[in-house]
């Protein structure tokens, strides 16, 4: 029997007593998350940094694969002479912070957000596709396992999954639960030509903020689906086959409570790695300044003309500058092209420890 995507809410209880439980650890996590990322003076730098680390492991579920390397280098040198799969994944941080700043000028997640979101993800103004969606088949027998729906329908299934988002009257339920039946559904409209994974995934972690469950977009999935890749596709595939929600939001809900908790560590790691640069510097140094501390976090790579600008020096002085940080062993020094570039150690070994 061939599935026919139907508009939201789903007709079956989704709210089981297994799922109501996990979505309890869930919670937990997520507001331990919120309370540690609040730790960090300037919460830019969280934005910025795990921005980054999402758009390299979300964009490499798509197989755009790059290196932290590359996409640090990437986001201080200028945009014609970067990889393009640097450059995929640069646009993929764009639309990320675009959408965060919609969603708290609005208070809403509306699908011309997601329009925008996907313009600069893709660099395309073609909006919602006007032609068949590719089917999906099995990769053993090579059957067709699902269709999108047609052109004609993505209005209408649009405007109903807008309305599951921003309308809490139209389907009370956890919020957590809410956020894996809306990607379910997103997923399988399918709604643009390309990048609806990406686009899928920056709409998770914008329904958090959007739902308060945090203030700034630090919860990212991507490396979760990744590690459980094969599972996201059969379970998504079985709610099409099953009618089965339950299973795919145990397995949604499951993967907020490990990130969260994983994203916790990694903000602890800089809330630490930032106190320690900071006594660091203020002991040795007379030209210490919290202004300073912040761009050698928020850039993990950074460079003269960046710390010119934050600190308002000359030239010279911030070359000076970042040169005694590289004698202290706090930064290192490399080279690209005609310019250096100056590498925070630490900030660094916390995040590519997993790659």
């Amino acid at each position: 029997m061939t599935f026919t995507l139907s508009s939201l809410p789903p007709k079956q209880v989704v709210e089981t007593i297994p799922v109501l439980r996990q979505a309890a650890l869930a919670h937990r996590r997520l507001a331990e998350l919120k309370g540690v990322s609040k730790s960090i003076p300037n919460q830019g730098i969280l934005i910025n940094t795990l921005a980054l680390q999402e758009a390299k492991d979300s964009s490499a579920i798509e197989n755009i694969i790059t290196t932290h390397d590359d996409l640090f280098k990437g986001a201080i040198v200028s945009t014609p002479s970067i990889k393009p799969a640097v450059k995929e994944v640069r646009n993929y941080s764009n639309a990320l912070r675009t959408g965060f700043q919609g969603v708290l000028d609005r208070q809403l997640l509306t699908n011309n957000l997601l329009i925008e979101i996907h313009r600069i993800l893709e660099g395309s103004r073609t909006g919602f596709r006007k032609l068949p969606g590719t089917s999906l088949k099995n990769e053993q027998t090579k059957e067709v396992v699902y269709t999108p729906p047609s052109p004609e329908q993505i209005p209408a299934l649009m405007s109903n999954l807008e309305k599951f988002i921003n309308e809490e009257a139209f389907f009370a339920a956890d919020p957590l639960v809410k956020m894996a039946i809306l990607h379910f559904q997103f997923e399988s409209i399918h709604p643009f030509y390309d990048g609806n994974g990406r686009t899928g995934r920056i709409v998770n972690v914008l329904y958090l903020v959007l739902q308060n469950l945090l203030e700034i977009p630090v919860l990212y999935l991507s490396r979760y689906i990744i590690q459980n890749k094969t599972e996201y596709y059969r379970l998504l595939q079985k709610v099409r086959d099953d009618e089965d929600w339950e299973s795919w939001i145990l397995y949604m809900l499951k993967a907020v409570e490990m990130t969260a908790q994983e994203t916790t560590q990694l903000v602890e790691g800089i809330h630490g790695a930032l106190l320690d640069y900071k006594h660091k510097i203020r002991k040795a140094h007379k030209f210490y300044s919290q202004d300073l501390v912040n761009n050698l976090f928020y850039h993990p790579y950074t460079k003269i003309a960046f710390l010119m600008k934050d600190l308002k020096v000359s030239r010279l002085t911030a070359a000076s500058y970042l040169d005694q940080l590289c004698q202290d062993g706090l930064l290192h020094k490399e080279k690209v092209g005609r310019s250096n570039y100056f590498i925070n150690k630490a900030l660094i070994k916390l995040l590519i420890r997993e790659e």
